[in-house]
């Protein structure tokens, strides 16, 4: 079966090399019963690759079972994967099968699977060595065969560094890899499945499709998507339902797209800040500032000269019209920032950290909305967006108290 084909069965759109790549990989490992690692950001359409793999293979015919990782509390996700005996827990009133004897002879999809507790990650790694597990509470062995397609949105390897994911796990996992790329990596893709929402949701609404202008399709196709697919699908929407005019130009499109005003963060204005929430608003704060200090350092990268001192160099970008940035090349992820024309730098230098900038917001942003649902940990998750296993490991992390 070609590509194309692939495409139509499984509504797919977009004829990007990368996108093209992730496809041919997936029917060609199809037919065999190696794992597969299918990476990438959220939205980005991840869990039809684990459908299309299935499909093609000899256990097209068996189940085929899909699991959130994240979605599943810590102390059940054993009993959910892998079956209890009556009895082995409170509330266990009865024996149950889990997904792997389900799906025996088929495939499961294990989504999210850097959530997994690392005790679940052993049991995990025997069935896909031995095909062997044991139900929580029993002593018997029990085998299947099943197929494993695994995927996430995390840094493996960080993940792997940081002691939250097993590394004879990821390279047991990680026997065919499957990059799917972002939207902002397929451009060309982008006014087209634009098009083919707005088309889906004219006759889903009974309304004429929308139409964007030559400004709004450069609009389009320049947005950095962090949401990918999912979030050009649900602005898709909205817009097919807000606007009575159907022909979209730029200005009316960027009302729309979260984080397009390029100023810093310093600078946004008092209208703009009160119209969002502090949730909305500090996304915004820490999307641009990470957007502003990548161009930050591209900038003074490529203006420094090696085999010189340290030098002072002009940004060129708009956003530090003013300033002159000093780059310490012994600490050369560090950028001091002090004002021109001073013969003095000033008393405090802003070291501008990245990583540490936005681990500190996140610390606080998890702080703020425990506080605000008085260390409700599942209120507060539902309003951060995130699951509650996951907000419990942040917790842990930042050592939230």
């Amino acid at each position: 079966m070609d590509i194309q084909s692939i495409k139509m069965r499984f509504g797919i759109i977009g004829n990007s090399p990368y996108l093209n790549r992730a496809i041919d990989v997936a029917v060609q490992v199809a037919p065999t019963d190696l794992s597969v690692f299918v990476t990438g950001e959220s939205g980005t359409g991840k869990e039809v690759f684990p459908k299309i793999i299935h499909q093609l293979s000899s256990r097209k015919h068996g189940h085929y079972i899909a699991v959130n990782c994240g979605a599943i509390p810590e102390g059940t996700i054993d009993s959910e994967l892998f079956g209890h005996e009556k009895g082995s827990f409170t509330g266990a009133s009865d024996t149950r099968k889990g997904y792997f004897e389900v799906a025996n002879g088929g495939t499961i999809f294990l989504d999210e699977i850097a959530e997994l507790p690392l005790s679940t990650q052993v049991r995990l790694l025997r069935v896909l060595e031995t095909g062997e597990f044991l139900k929580v509470g029993s002593s018997k062995i029990q085998k299947t065969d099943v197929r494993v397609v695994a995927a996430t949105n995390v840094n493996v390897q960080q993940a792997i560094s940081d002691g939250k994911f097993r590394e004879d796990l990821y390279y047991r996992l990680n026997s065919v890899p499957i990059y799917i790329p972002p939207l902002r990596e397929r451009k060309d893709d982008i006014h087209l499945i634009f098009r083919k929402f707005a088309s889906d949701f004219a006759e889903k609404y009974r309304m004429p499709p929308l139409k964007l202008t030559p400004d709004a399709v450069d609009v389009l196709i320049n947005y950095y998507w962090p949401g990918n697919i999912r979030q050009l699908k649900n602005i898709t929407e909205q817009i097919s339902i807000i606007e009575p005019t159907k022909e979209i130009n730029g200005e009316t499109l960027k009302k729309y797209l979260p984080h397009h005003q390029k100023d810093l963060p310093v600078l946004y204005n008092k209208k703009e800040s009160e119209s969002l929430s502090e949730r909305e608003l500090l996304y915004k704060v820490l999307f641009d500032m990470q957007k502003d200090l990548t161009e930050l350092k591209r900038v003074v990268y490529s203006n420094i000269n090696p085999e010189s001192a340290p030098r002072t160099v002009k940004p060129e970008d708009n956003h530090q019209v003013g300033s002159l940035i000093h780059v310490d090349q012994n600490e050369p992820e560090h950028i001091i920032i002090s004002k021109p024309d001073e013969s003095q730098p000033i008393t405090e230098s802003e070291i501008v950290n990245e990583s540490l900038s936005l681990q500190d917001n996140e610390r606080e942003m998890i702080r703020k909305a425990l506080e605000r649902h008085r260390g409700k940990r599942k209120a507060a998750a539902n309003e951060l967006g995130i699951s509650e296993r996951t907000l419990y490991r942040k917790i842990k992390e930042y050592n939230i108290r």
